[in-house]
């Protein structure tokens, strides 16, 4: 069961099984291939050496079709996709539109993330939109995947609450274009706070690990905005 935006049950849960969560409806397929198209342009802009002409020219288009975007109907975050009613629950919507795992975000690396007994996994790969030193990874992005997987992760011990804190060691620099694995556990659930801990590994190298504290609201978050 996958909670909702008030800490309830629901029936979705896209962290069930490895497999990716196939898309609630036409709308967020036609998203996730339009969210893939960007993503692969991003990454051949950033390492295009084009001439000047030709990204003038993709700038014009990219402008145009912004702008044509931006005047039509608009939901403006999780919530009024939610209220809107047509786009599924709080799982379906935030599967789509969350920052690193959102299959319909083009600002995600595709985080993918499951559940296995009380333990949680999962697999993620970095191209040039998130070069930190050269060729590796920015250390501000494995920290908000961290962020990211580890919440995900506190599931597993039915108490999940919001970042409290969130310390990273970085053992080795992470490469991109690798595919990385993570794994985590809950080491503690007490009361309101909850303590995961962390790993990523390029192939058979540890290349960073995590703890972070999670505290669980007093109110619903609904309540709070």
């Amino acid at each position: 069961m996958f909670p909702d935006a008030d800490g309830n049950a629901s029936v979705f849960s896209p962290f069930a099984s490895e497999e990716i969560s196939p898309p609630f409806s036409p709308h967020w397929k036609a998203k996730r291939r339009a969210a893939q198209a960007l993503r692969e342009l991003i990454e051949a802009l950033i390492t295009s050496d084009a001439s000047t002409a030709e990204i003038d020219a993709l700038a014009d288009l990219v402008e145009t079709q912004a702008a044509t975007l931006a005047t039509g109907p608009r939901l403006h975050g999780l919530l009024a996709f939610l209220r809107d009613g047509k786009h599924g629950g709080h799982g379906e919507v935030n599967h789509e539109l969350n920052a690193l795992g959102g299959w319909s975000n083009p600002l995600s690396p595709q985080l993918n993330m499951w559940l296995q007994g009380n333990r949680a996994f999962g697999t993620v790969r970095c191209g040039y939109a998130y070069e930190g030193p050269p060729g590796f990874i920015h250390g501000g992005f494995i920290a908000a995947i961290f962020d990211q997987f580890l919440g995900m992760a506190q599931l597993a011990g039915r108490n999940p609450g919001m970042t409290g804190t969130l310390t990273v060691r970085y053992h080795r620099p992470t490469p991109l274009n690798t595919d990385l694995d993570l794994s985590a556990q809950v080491q503690e659930s007490v009361g309101r706070k909850t303590v995961v801990s962390g790993e990523l590994h390029a192939g058979d190298v540890l290349t960073a690990s995590c703890e972070c504290l999670f505290v669980r609201p007093k109110q619903p978050l609904l309540q709070a905005t």
